[in-house]
């Protein structure tokens, strides 16, 4: 009735077959990237048995059509953009099952300090906040974007943490 589409199930001789995970799988990666994790968690909820779902993205990885470091990079550099911190990030990508080792490299490769000045000039416009409910206001503003205590005060400007 409404605009969703029904979901595929398999037919119960597919559920073990690593194969057929292995076409679900590709099927998936072509309309957008998956970390491993994530990808296999919902061939799992296709039906897949879990030793399928996992021979099949071991496979996946072995030839490199799915990449938890390409990924991990791809979804912190989208994210970033849109104005989102790191900390949000991260635990975005550990819900998903990527690696932490993973997750802080690919965070390292952006400037925060710069992105959170940014996302404040641009929601708030380029003057700094004039007085403490301003201050609380923005830095509320910031945390539930994801950007640490750090980020904010350097964003805020120096005087911060006296008025």
């Amino acid at each position: 009735m409404g605009s969703r589409r029904e979901r595929k199930s398999i037919e119960p001789e597919q559920a073990g077959d690593a194969e057929a995970a292995r076409a679900a799988a590709v099927a998936l990666l072509a309309r957008r990237d998956y970390g491993s994790g994530e990808l296999r968690m919902r061939l799992e909820q296709q039906g897949f048995q879990a030793e399928a779902a996992a021979e099949a993205i071991e496979g996946l990885l072995q030839g490199r059509l799915l990449d938890d470091g390409r990924y991990s990079t791809n979804y912190v550099s989208y994210h970033a953009a849109r104005g989102q911190g790191p900390i949000r990030i991260a635990a975005d990508l550990r819900a998903v099952g990527v690696a932490e080792d993973l997750i802080e490299a690919s965070l390292a490769a952006t400037d925060w300090r710069a992105l959170a000045r940014e996302v404040r000039s641009r929601k708030f416009g380029p003057e700094a906040p004039s007085g403490w409910p301003d201050k609380a206001r923005q830095a509320r503003f910031l945390q539930y974007r994801g950007f640490s205590s750090d980020h904010i005060r350097l964003a805020l400007g120096g005087d911060f943490e006296s008025d």
